[in-house]
């Protein structure tokens, strides 16, 4: 069953309630008076809601804003004193200064929340479905279950659990939600394949996914904790499930690094688990467009396809790649800083380009930008059909005299909030369909990827103290991008080399605030952050989910100091 026609059958049947976002009650309507539907059909369109929310979960502004503008990867300043100020909830969640009325909170609690209750709906009626994809399905929507928890515990400290299905969830938190999460994980990969692709859940998902849970277990079970407790036998779990997946030779490291967040990535066969965003599933991420200038247009086909000047790293992430090569510029020494792909010669004056040939630069972006340049509306051209390519100017945001520059300095005084401050990422291939730059986005966003899991490996190696093989897996990442050159060994290794790793393989993939809280970065001081309270390490309860679940008097309590 492709994952395609998962998500385009209409779900017949079921009824998702939630009361306030968290009690997580759901009604499951007798599917026996469903006429015309054969029970492959109906196992089918239970489990497509089970992935539904993934999309949603990873736009821009919810679970991308929670994990990357809350750390020292990236920053949204009010740009040009008109764009993104939204009354100031980015510039608040970078300083860690949220309050419980955060609306980019409250919208992937909702999401999260809501995607808890179609996993348990799905559980409860693939029970009974005689398909014999049904065990399968099953299998999936507790992994998908126990995963949707994860995060919930990640962000909010809690986890819902719910084995009576018709009562109301049991707000669960610390060691008690780790031992919930990890046994509905493990009781479901039993009856998982290994084939059914990247878009949906598999064995190979599931031990990525307990990999990180073991990894993070410390945090988990203590969030305020000053030092985090990894237990031996967590570490030794973390080797287990990491091991089962490089052992399986199911996976290969991405030589080409960008082929990875390119449109066509759903083969890429470094991704093991992922949001599926296909064309043909409708897929809307926006992270390309929430990072290029309003003047970047990628697409020659679409004369209103552009970015919306969204955030830029920090002057302290930058300064990692540039201390880690000193007098090497990291654009010829890592290749996963940054590939040039738009060939210009300029000298003074424009150059032009076959509109075949047109590809934008991806990565870390610099200084002046070159693009396709466009009057009234329309792409400019000579004579014999080829684009125009020359220095981009703010032109969308009339300001045709302000280069498109983008400048290492970024801040929120009014100098540094400017639409060219913060160097970019354009990490994420801009979706060759969007026609307006901002309605589809048919990258999959990989949720576990091969080089995550040896760097899992490797640290959990590192913590037991076993330097070698941390060093080994380290640089097996390092050398494996050999498409446009190879990267360099390190010569050691020890944690704060691995976590500034972590960041040059993993930056804008969601990862960064847990992985700064498990190695003790996450009150640390950068650019217009300085914060200490180690309370910031989880994000507030939404206000409307206390409220909502008012009629149960303690069943839903704010995290401390919100």
């Amino acid at each position: 069953m492709k994952h395609t026609s998962l998500l385009r059958f209409a779900l017949v049947g079921m009824v998702f309630l939630t009361v306030g976002c968290t009690k997580l009650v759901e009604q499951v309507l007798d599917e026996s008076s469903v006429t015309g539907l054969t029970e492959k059909q109906l196992a089918d369109g239970i489990i497509a809601p089970v992935y539904a929310g993934l999309p949603s979960l990873f736009q821009h502004t919810t679970y991308f804003a929670l994990q990357e503008i809350s750390t020292d990867e990236a920053i949204l300043p009010y740009r040009g004193g008109t764009d993104w100020g939204d009354n100031g909830i980015y510039v608040a969640l970078h300083r860690h200064e949220l309050t419980s009325t955060d609306p980019n909170v409250r919208n992937t609690w909702t999401i999260v929340t809501l995607s808890i209750s179609r996993a348990v709906t799905a559980m409860n009626s693939l029970k009974d479905n005689k398909d014999p994809n049904a065990i399968v399905y099953l299998a999936e929507a507790k992994a998908m279950y126990a995963y949707y928890n994860m995060v919930a515990l990640d962000l909010w400290g809690v986890a819902f659990k719910k084995d009576d299905l018709g009562a109301a969830s049991i707000i669960i938190r610390g060691d008690e939600a780790v031992e919930y999460i990890k046994k509905q994980f493990l009781e479901a990969e039993p009856n998982l394949t290994t084939t059914v692709g990247a878009g949906r859940i598999t064995k190979a998902g599931v031990w990525g996914l307990l990999a990180r849970l073991h990894l993070n277990a410390g945090v988990y079970r203590d969030p305020y904790a000053t030092t985090v407790n990894f237990k031996t036998e967590d570490l030794d779990k973390v080797n287990e499930y990491t091991t089962k997946i490089i052992g399986s030779n199911q996976f290969a490291f991405s030589t080409d690094y960008w082929a990875m967040f390119n449109d066509e990535n759903n083969t890429n066969k470094e991704l093991i688990f992922v949001a599926d965003q296909r064309a043909s599933l409708n897929g809307h991420n926006r992270l390309s467009y929430f990072m290029l200038s309003g003047d970047q247009f990628p697409l020659p086909a679409y004369v209103g396809a552009n970015g919306t000047d969204g955030p830029g790293i920090t002057p302290d992430f930058y300064r990692t790649w540039v201390n880690a090569y000193g007098q090497t510029d990291p654009a010829v020494a890592d290749p996963r800083f940054y590939k040039q792909n738009l060939n210009y010669t300029i000298s003074g004056t424009d150059t032009s380009i076959d509109q075949a040939a047109f590809k934008y630069d991806r990565g870390i972006l610099r200084g002046q930008q070159y693009g396709l340049l466009r009057v009234n509306g329309v792409f400019l051209k000579l004579p014999n059909g080829r684009l125009r390519i020359g220095k981009l100017h703010n032109v969308t945001r009339s300001k045709p005299n302000l280069p498109v520059n983008f400048t290492e300095q970024i801040d929120f005084t009014t100098a540094g909030s400017d639409y060219s401050t913060g160097y970019r990422v354009a990490k994420f291939e801009f979706s060759k369909g969007s026609v307006s730059g901002r309605n589809f986005g048919e990258v999959d966003i990989p949720i576990v990827r091969l080089a995550d899991v040896y760097l899992m490996r490797a640290e959990a190696k590192l913590r037991k103290n076993d330097a070698a093989g941390a060093l080994t897996d380290v640089n097996a990442v390092r050398t494996s991008r050999t498409a446009n050159f190879v990267g360099s060994t390190l010569p050691s290794i020890n944690l704060d080399l691995l976590f500034r790793e972590r960041g040059f393989e993993l930056y804008y993939e969601m990862v960064r605030r847990t992985d700064m809280i498990r190695f003790g970065k996450y009150e640390g001081v950068w650019t217009e952050k300085n914060n200490t309270n180690k309370n910031m390490r989880l994000m507030p309860i939404p206000q409307t989910a206390i409220d909502g679940a008012s009629n149960l008097p303690g069943y839903l309590k704010q995290n401390a100091g919100y």
